[in-house]
């Protein structure tokens, strides 16, 4: 047999397996790094979420980045509010009672009292004095005023009542602004929690086109400004047109609500999701179902994240990060490496036994 001649027909090499319809959906779980298949899938991706131009002159940042920038402020705005709190508890045993408060009040009304009868007797006034809510033009003149305890009470009840709890302010020192540059009324309907509402109208202005938010995180350090929409298609003409006007710290959230929607469909935002940020599922027979209707409920202005709302969150950041799948490998991995170890050393034991028992043997019959 020659050597040019070929063993078998070429024809078995290029011919193919037919494909299966009913093992379409099945996947290979093998993993090279190179793989065709999952960069493809990469590429689908990425036309079908995001909106990528060779031209783009602001930076952009991952739904992911921003999901585990929201866990560090509030871990660290956490662990300040707990120091201020056992420092206020430590200073308040050196404050006061409120006896103490209340005999000082007394002796203050007192001396001033006595010190408008002085003015009066001096003055040679001698009709009888009527303290009211107003002070007397004596008082005034001389530069002593009376004190309505009531009235002070009610303002400082006031002031705290109009006053906002820590919980619906914005986080101390936040390092990110969160624009939304939708529409109010899409605003209204769902958002971002922690999101400030910014038209992208309000840049055509010719007076005043920036909020007070934004003018104090423009280019300060160690701060940025976030811009986001439902698809990019507005928040990337902002994000152009504001570093354009000199915002260097400026990102664009990749994606937007779209695909929060899809990797973090519950504890970033407050209210229904539009649907069109919705993806349409899928049936068996390969066509595409129209999504599920959610019942509308207008969204809640909140500042700042529940710790319910931020335990979802790191559940889905860590799933997409580790997902469960590579989680079951490697269990599944070390379970046989385990079962082989301990099949390994159950056959060593073994042999060595049998060892022992043939010497013994051999001992006896000598």
């Amino acid at each position: 047999m020659s050597l040019n001649r070929g063993i078998g027909s070429a024809e078995y090499i290029k011919k193919k397996i037919p494909k299966n319809a009913k093992y379409e959906h099945v996947k290979t779980r093998l993993d090279t790094g190179c793989s065709l298949t999952k960069y493809m899938e990469r590429l689908e991706e990425i036309k079908k979420n995001y909106r990528y131009r060779k031209d783009e002159i602001f930076k952009r940042l991952k739904v992911t980045t921003f999901a585990q920038l929201i866990l560090q402020v509030a871990s660290v705005s956490s662990l300040n509010q707990n120091e201020n709190d056992s420092e206020s508890n430590g200073s308040g045993d050196g404050l006061q009672s409120d006896a103490d408060l209340e005999c000082l009040s007394e002796r203050t009304n007192g001396s001033l009292q006595r010190s408008v009868l002085s003015d009066h007797q001096d003055a040679g006034d001698t009709k009888e004095i009527c303290y009211s809510a107003r002070s007397t033009l004596l008082s005034v003149i001389s530069g002593v005023g009376e004190l309505n305890m009531d009235r002070n009470n009610q303002k400082m009840a006031s002031e705290l009542v109009s006053s906002p709890e820590p919980d619906d302010r914005p986080y101390p020192d936040c390092p990110y602004l969160l624009l939304d540059v939708r529409d109010c009324d899409q605003y209204d309907c769902c958002h971002i929690i922690s999101a400030h509402s910014f038209p992208i109208a309000m840049l055509s202005r010719t007076m005043n086109p920036y909020t007070k938010e934004v003018l104090e995180y423009k280019n300060a350090a160690g701060k940025i400004i976030i811009v986001y929409d439902e698809d990019e298609r507005i928040a990337s003409q902002a994000a152009t047109i504001m570093c354009e006007r000199g915002f260097e710290n400026l990102f664009m959230l990749s994606g937007g609500l779209k695909v929060i929607a899809q990797k973090f469909p519950s504890g970033m935002t407050t209210g229904s999701i539009p649907s069109s940020c919705l993806s349409s599922p899928t049936s068996s027979k390969g066509k595409k179902c129209s999504a599920p209707q959610q019942p509308a409920h207008a969204a809640e202005k909140r500042w700042r994240f529940t710790s319910d709302e931020l335990a979802r969150i790191q559940e889905q950041l860590e799933e997409i990060l580790i997902p469960s799948s590579a989680n079951s490998r490697l269990s599944s991995r070390m379970s046989t490496s385990s079962a082989r170890s301990s099949t390994s050393s159950h056959l060593s034991s073994s042999t060595s036994g049998r060892g022992s028992a043939r010497v013994r043997s051999s001992r006896a019959w000598k």
